[in-house]
C-alpha cells in the first residue's frame, strides 16, 4: 500500500502497458499497491504482468472501484478512454499521462465525461525506448509530474493523482493546460523535431561523414530514435505551441544560414551571439537536484571496451572518495576503447585522478568549470 499525505492508494488499474503505463505500475507494485492492467495489445499486456507490474483487469466488474485509474494512452485516445473507463467504473478518481493537455481536456468536455473526478496528468521522464520492455520503476524519481486540475476537479481527485505523482517519486507541479503545452513544445515537442530534422540530413550522408561523426551528432540526435507513430499523435495533438517554436527556430537558422554566406566579419559577430545565446538558454535549465546548474570538472579516462572496466572505475570512485555528478562515454570508432568523462565537483577533480592514476588507466589533467 502506497501512502502519501494521509492518502492511500491501495489499488490502480493502469490503462495501457507502454514505457510510462508499465513504469507507473511497477512503481507501485513496489510500494505495496495491487495493480490491475488492461490494454488492447494483448503481448503488451502480457509482457507487462511477466515484468511484474500487475495482474490483468478481470472483465468482470469488481464489486469496489480502484482508488485510481491511470490512462496510459495517446492524446487522442484520452478522451474516449476516460469515458468508457468512467462508465464502467472502473475508479473512483483518473488521470492520463499524456504530454498534451488542452485538447484532450476540451474533447472530455465535449464527451461529457465527469471532470470532477479527473485530474490530467503529466509525468515527464521517458525514452527514446518505447513499450513495457524499457519501463523502470525509477523512471520518474526526481523528475517533474504536471497536474493540470480544471476547476471542476474535487479535492480528493487532485489529492490523490498528487499522491500518485509522490509515490513514484516525482514533484507534482500544478500548472494550467495551456500554460503546460507551451512549455512542453519549447523544452521537449519542438526539440524532438529539430533532433529530427537533424537526423533527416544523416540519410544521405556517405561513408565518410558517417566515419567521421562523434558524441556530438550522436548527443544532438538521440531523441530522434523515439517512435514516428507515437510522436505525429503528439505534436498533432500540441500542434500551434510547437509550429510557434519551429518558426522561432527556423528564423535564428535562416538568419545564421545568411550571415555565414555573407561571410563578412560583422556577419560572424551576428552568428556568435546566437552562440551565446546558446550558451545563456542552456546555462537556464535547472541542475541535478534541480536548482541552478553547477560547474563541474571533468576527469577523462581512457579505458578499454571490456566487461568489468566501467566498475572497477566506479569503485577507485568510491576509494578515493568522489561522488561522480554525472558520466559520459564517447566510443572510439574502430578501436576497442573510449573516453569515460567523469563529472565531479572542481575540488576533488585531482583526487579522482590521482586514484586512476594509480591503477594504470590514462588520463590527462581535468578540466575544471564545465557544466553537467
Amino acid at each position: 500500500m502506497a501512502v502519501t499525505e494521509g492518502v492511500e492508494v491501495r489499488r490502480v488499474v493502469v490503462v495501457g502497458t507502454g514505457l510510462i503505463g508499465t513504469s507507473i505500475a511497477l512503481a507501485m507494485r513496489e510500494r505495496g499497491a495491487e495493480v490491475l492492467l488492461t490494454d488492447r495489445d494483448a503481448g503488451a499486456l502480457r509482457l507487462a504482468v511477466e515484468l511484474g507490474a500487475g495482474e490483468p483487469l478481470p472483465d468482470a466488474a469488481r464489486a469496489e472501484p480502484a482508488d485510481l485509474a491511470v490512462l496510459a494512452v495517446p492524446p487522442a485516445a484520452v478522451a474516449v478512454t476516460l469515458l468508457d473507463a468512467q462508465k464502467r467504473g472502473l475508479a473512483t478518481a483518473y488521470t492520463d499521462v499524456a504530454s498534451v493537455k488542452a485538447l484532450p481536456l476540451a474533447q472530455a468536455a465535449e464527451l461529457g465525461c465527469d471532470l470532477s473526478t479527473f485530474v490530467a496528468g503529466h509525468p515527464l521522464a521517458g525514452s527514446e525506448r518505447s513499450g513495457p520492455g524499457a519501463a523502470r520503476a525509477d523512471l520518474f524519481l526526481g523528475r517533474p509530474w504536471a497536474l493540470c486540475a480544471t476547476p471542476e476537479a474535487s479535492a480528493a481527485t487532485v489529492a490523490v493523482v498528487r499522491a500518485l505523482a509522490e509515490a513514484c517519486g516525482a514533484m507534482p507541479v500544478e500548472v494550467e493546460a495551456a500554460e503546460h503545452d507551451r512549455a512542453v513544445a519549447l523544452v521537449s515537442h519542438g526539440p524532438h523535431v529539430v533532433s529530427a530534422a537533424v537526423a533527416a540530413r544523416l540519410t544521405g550522408a556517405d561513408d565518410v561523414a558517417l566515419g567521421l561523426s562523434g558524441q556530438g551528432v550522436r548527443d544532438v540526435t538521440r531523441i530522434a530514435a523515439s517512435d514516428p507513430r507515437l510522436w505525429i499523435g503528439i505534436l498533432s495533438a500540441n500542434s500551434v505551441p510547437v509550429a510557434e517554436v519551429l518558426e522561432a527556430v527556423a528564423t535564428d537558422l535562416a538568419v545564421a544560414a545568411s550571415l555565414l554566406r555573407d561571410g563578412s566579419d560583422e556577419a560572424a559577430a551576428h552568428v556568435a551571439d546566437l552562440l551565446l545565446r546558446g550558451n545563456a538558454g542552456r546555462s537556464r535549465i535547472p541542475g541535478k537536484h534541480g536548482g541552478d546548474q553547477s560547474a563541474y570538472a571533468i576527469v577523462q579516462v581512457v579505458i578499454p571496451d571490456r566487461p568489468g572496466e566501467l566498475a572497477m572505475v566506479f569503485q577507485a570512485a568510491g576509494v578515493a572518495g568522489v561522488n561522480i555528478e554525472d558520466v559520459t562515454i564517447e566510443h572510439s570508432p574502430g578501436r576497442p576503447v573510449g573516453v569515460l568523462e567523469i563529472a565531479v565537483v572542481p575540488e576533488e577533480a585531482e583526487r579522482l585522478a590521482a586514484e586512476l592514476r594509480g591503477r594504470g588507466w590514462s588520463v590527462p589533467s581535468p578540466a575544471g568549470g564545465a557544466g553537467p
